[in-house]
């Protein structure tokens, strides 16, 4: 039926394109308004089935998508029309050869920046990538009919994968999979901060909402000592206990925050007040990449890069970063130190997640650029931290995919916000807090 209407539509946008050319061949008057009616019509509701999604949004952005497959099929034929006719209609009948070229131009033209606006202004997944290739390759023929073709099944593809998460959501809402018996304390890395409109776990905490889950935040500066940060997680904890009355939360901590919450549970007496401590892809024995960088770089290279780091972030909203403390406690000298020192309580549970980003060309940059460093220095990993430093706990999960790309450190949070194959990352973090909750925690 789908294929149907979409062949009936191109059709109508194919005759409303040749108007002159019918006229010629004694199309009359009366068949013009509703021809124009019905090429209006398919402007304003390219698809009825659209109605159904769940968002505006999706509905906005497959009605876009509906607008270019007519496009693409209309304008096939309509080209090749206007060249089949060059022998004898353009001999004959110059002046309405060119008519029927200029109302092919407009009547297609409005269809397809009616479609591509659409969709550049509702896609999540097309990215910058695609819509700037779509730009670049828009006036270079066959060329851009392909990367058309590419940006029409990405955006079709995110419509019915983000309808089938809401749906899906709302299937399994009353079961509450992820409404633990403690709340949820979600931790940052190092260089991030917590943001109300730009959320570092992407859209994982909505997910986590939709199915039951109570979420805060680590709030914490995003460049200090692991000891410093650990004082302020100790801080949100008591918050957040004093705000809900809880006895205790469920830390889920993403890269370096993982030290800085091992560091609040063992070193600063938060283990009474947390229940388990679940860590992502945190680099527990530290990066040996990172400590022959700070061997190496000479001093005065070291403070200028420290010095325009702090001063971005203080741009940012952090009160008095250090960016040399930072990136020294993650190094794999500091870390043997830390975990002689900081050993974990009998009464946390403690489980690990890592993953595996495959090709340095799966990751966004940086991570793209430093996945062959960090492979040099600490062998496979994420684009930042190696497999081997991954696991710590009583469990431990391996993230990778099939394909080339595999799950790099900002996949496994969601930074992009980029629908990956074969790994859903919000339903990863679904079941990860569903286990937490069979666990009574």
């Amino acid at each position: 039926m789908r294929h149907l209407r979409r062949i009936v539509c191109g059709i109508l946008v194919i005759l409303t394109a040749n108007i002159p050319f019918l006229q010629l061949r004694g199309m009359g008057v009366f068949w013009l308004l509703p021809l124009a009616f019905c090429y209006l019509g398919i402007h304003a509701a390219p698809s009825l089935e659209n109605r159904k999604l769940p968002k505006l949004r999706l509905r906005i952005c497959a009605d876009g998508c509906e607008l270019l497959i007519y496009f693409l099929i209309s304008v096939s034929v309509s080209v090749i029309w206007l060249a089949a006719a060059i022998p004898s209609l353009f001999h004959e009948h110059r002046g309405m050869w060119f008519a029927d070229l200029m109302c092919v131009i407009l009547a297609e033209g409005l269809v397809f920046w009616n479609g591509i606006l659409r969709v550049y202004f509702t896609s999540a997944q097309i990215g910058v990538k695609w819509r700037a290739i779509g730009i670049i390759c828009g006036f270079i023929p066959v060329v851009n009919l392909i990367v058309l073709l590419r940006i029409i099944r990405l955006a079709l593809e995110e419509c019915r994968f983000e309808s089938e998460k809401i749906w899906s959501g709302k299937r399994r809402g009353p079961e509450r999979l992820c409404e633990t018996k403690y709340p949820i304390l979600m931790v940052h890395g190092v260089f991030f901060r917590d943001y109300k409109y730009l959320n570092y776990w992407g859209r994982i905490p909505g997910e986590l909402a939709v199915h039951g889950a109570e979420v805060f935040y680590g709030n914490h500066q995003s460049a200090a000592s692991v000891a410093e940060s650990g004082a302020e997680l100790a801080a949100r904890i008591h918050e957040i206990r004093k705000e809900t009355g809880c006895e205790k939360v469920n830390i889920i901590a993403h890269s370096k925050g993982g030290l800085d919450s091992r560091f609040a549970v063992s070193m600063l007496g938060m283990a009474p007040f947390v229940a388990s401590l679940t860590t992502i892809n945190t680099p527990h024995r530290g990066c040996v990449f990172a400590d022959y960088l700070l061997d190496k770089i000479p001093r005065p290279v070291k403070d200028k890069t420290a010095a325009a780091y702090n001063a971005a972030l203080r741009k940012a909203g952090n009160e008095n970063p250090d960016f040399m403390a930072a990136v020294t406690d993650l190094t794999a000298s500091a870390c043997a130190v830390f975990n002689e020192k900081v050993t974990d309580m009998p009464e946390v549970y403690y489980q690990s997640v890592g993953s595996k980003l495959n090709i340095a060309s799966g990751g966004r940059f940086p991570l793209n650029f430093s996945h062959r460093l960090v492979e040099y220095f600490d062998g496979q990993n994420d684009g930042l931290v190696s497999e081997t430093s991954f696991p710590w706990g009583a469990d431990y999960t391996f993230l990778t995919t099939d394909g080339k790309r595999g799950i790099s450190h900002g996949d496994v949070i969601d930074l992009n916000r980029e629908n990956i194959k074969d790994f859903d990352v919000r339903e990863f973090y679904v079941n990860l807090v569903n286990g937490l909750k069979k666990k009574g925690f």
